[in-house]
């Protein structure tokens, strides 16, 4: 007989790190350390196509298909002698419903774009630091205060 071992499965989650600050940095290693801060990217990951796809949509002031991204991420890869690793389409659709669960892009039709053509401060204080991280905040204290009841 096996025993069944249950999973938790997390709501919400984000990972954020510090790096030093943005001084003389190329918009490429910006959007690349911007992906590192907020968890996107893994520090040492070769994978790292999903800094180019933000990066075109940062760029772009239009709405972009899949495929549209797609073939821009392999224009700015072969322009910048990077290797044409995670290109695929299905990837590229994956890393782009990373980037819209972080809140930072959206879909309509099937196009994407920088959620409300925002500035991306904005999209990070409203919906990341105000609604996201705060609501997972009040749920970890919510744990602690639960913890505190139990000791006493």
């Amino acid at each position: 007989m096996t025993k069944t071992v249950s999973k938790d499965i997390p709501l919400a989650e984000i990972t954020l790190r510090k790096y030093e600050r943005p001084y003389n940095q190329s918009d490429r290693e910006l959007t690349r350390k911007l992906c590192l801060s907020i968890g996107l990217l893994q520090p040492g990951d070769s994978r790292d196509v999903i800094v180019d796809i933000l990066h075109i949509l940062i760029k772009s002031d239009s709405l972009l298909s899949s495929e549209d991204i797609k073939n821009f991420v392999i224009d700015h890869r072969k322009k910048e002698n990077l290797p044409l690793k995670g290109i695929a389409s299905s990837n590229i659709r994956r890393q782009l419903k990373r980037l819209k669960d972080m809140f930072l892009i959206e879909n309509i039709n099937n196009n994407y774009r920088i959620s409300e053509n925002e500035r991306l401060i904005k999209i990070f204080e409203e919906k990341i630091q105000n609604y996201y991280l705060n609501s997972i905040l009040e749920r970890v204290k919510e744990y602690f205060n639960a913890l505190d009841k139990n000791d006493k």
